[in-house]
C-alpha cells in the first residue's frame, strides 16, 4: 500500500463528504506534505496528536464559495514508478494555477520553489 495515496484519497473522501477536517496515521512526509499545502492555502490546519501510544495526523480542510479548495489531488510518483526531474524539466500545473509537490536534497518543496532554487527531485503530486 501507499500511504502517501491513502492520505490524498482520504482528503478528497472527506471534502466530497464535506467534512471539516480527517485523520490520517502520521508519518513524516505525510507531515512535511500537509505543512505544505496548508502554506499554500489548500489546507486550514494541520496537527499532530497523539492517540494512546501513537500519533495522528489532524488536517483541518479548507472551503471557500464554490466548494472545496482542492479541486483535484494526482499522486505522480509511485512506488513502483518513480518520477524524478531536473529543475529545468520540471512543468507548471495548469500554467501555474496549481501546483507540484516535490521532495529534494532540500525537503519537500513546490514546483515554484525548486524552480527558483535550481533543484529538482522527486515529483510526489500535483494539485489543483
Amino acid at each position: 500500500m501507499d500511504p502517501v495515496a491513502d492520505m490524498f484519497s482520504g482528503i478528497k473522501n472527506a471534502q466530497a463528504r464535506k467534512h471539516s477536517e480527517t485523520l490520517f496515521p502520521y508519518s513524516n512526509l505525510k507531515f512535511e506534505i500537509a505543512k505544505l499545502l496548508k502554506e499554500e492555502g489548500y489546507l486550514e490546519g494541520v496537527k499532530k496528536i497523539k492517540d494512546g501510544n501513537k500519533f495522528k495526523l489532524r488536517l483541518a480542510l479548507g472551503y471557500d464559495d464554490d466548494g472545496s479548495k482542492i479541486t483535484e489531488i494526482k499522486r505522480v510518483s509511485k512506488p513502483g514508478c518513480r518520477v524524478y526531474k531536473n529543475h529545468q524539466h520540471i512543468r507548471k500545473v495548469l500554467n501555474g494555477i496549481g501546483m507540484a509537490v516535490i521532495s529534494t536534497s532540500h525537503g519537500i518543496l513546490t514546483d515554484n520553489q525548486a524552480r527558483i532554487k535550481k533543484i529538482g527531485g522527486e515529483i510526489i503530486c500535483e494539485i489543483y
